[in-house]
């Protein structure tokens, strides 16, 4: 039980990666605050953390509200893990980009992930520790057609992580980034469509679409004293997607 007597905040956590992550952070001991905009979904995700034997709690949120996002940091108190995987990612070419959807991403991805983090640091970096991880995508760190918007705001949370691994780790708070490459989830799946999609994953390495618990496992990983001494990284978990020559991706 490797986060006995912790308590982890994992946004965007009542489906997909988020969820997964819930279940392995509450399983190795973690006090698990479970954390979305659906609260049917929320009250189902802490009904299977407890039903499994470990301990949860839903706070319902919107970190495109800062409002909400100020509400959940009151709420959740002192954590020692803060998972950022709330995430907005309509997808679009540029010429078909719409400034409503552009908003919303840059208000969820960059602001909302933002004023979290510094509100909740503030108290990990009093104590003298802590470990935030921040959920991005490959689609940050390689051109990727019709995510223009969505890779600009996951790569802001890839910077703010080396900067803050900087500012804080004299101060005993590690920020790393976890980015997923072509992953099976239900969202992802239903607007790109699941046909379409695992023909993008066919082309991977790996010859797959990931699964949402293998990302979990990795952000699971970089949380926890396994990796004490990595800090300021984003670490892709695709399959090899990166690896691949620019032409074939």
């Amino acid at each position: 039980m490797q986060f006995e007597n912790q308590t982890a905040l994992v946004t965007g956590s009542t489906s997909g990666i988020g969820r997964e992550t819930a279940l392995l952070l509450a399983r190795e001991g973690a006090f698990t605050i479970v954390s979305g905009r659906n609260a049917a979904k929320g009250t189902e995700t802490v009904a299977a953390i407890e039903a499994a034997g470990g301990k949860a709690r839903f706070i319902a949120a919107d970190l495109s509200d800062l409002d909400s996002v100020r509400h959940l940091a009151d709420e959740a108190g002192e954590v020692d893990i803060l998972v950022n995987n709330a995430g907005a990612y309509p997808f679009a070419p540029t010429l078909e980009q719409s400034l409503d959807t552009f908003e919303t991403m840059l208000d969820t991805n960059v602001r909302g992930t933002y004023f979290l983090t510094q509100t909740l640091v503030a108290k990990m970096a009093a104590k003298g520790s802590g470990s935030v991880v921040s959920v991005t995508t490959v689609a940050g760190l390689t051109g990727m057609a019709g995510t223009s918007v969505y890779g600009a705001s996951k790569a802001a949370v890839d910077s703010f992580t080396r900067a803050w691994a900087v500012e804080f780790g004299k101060r005993g708070v590690r920020f790393n980034a976890v980015a997923p490459g072509h992953t099976d989830t239900e969202n992802v799946a239903n607007m790109v469509g699941q046909e379409d999609f695992e023909a993008l994953g066919a082309k991977v390495p790996l010859g797959r679409l990931g699964a949402a618990r293998e990302i979990a496992e990795a952000i699971v990983f970089l949380a926890s004293p396994r990796a004490a001494y990595i800090t300021g990284v984003t670490l892709p978990v695709d399959g090899g997607f990166m690896a691949l020559g620019p032409t074939e991706q």
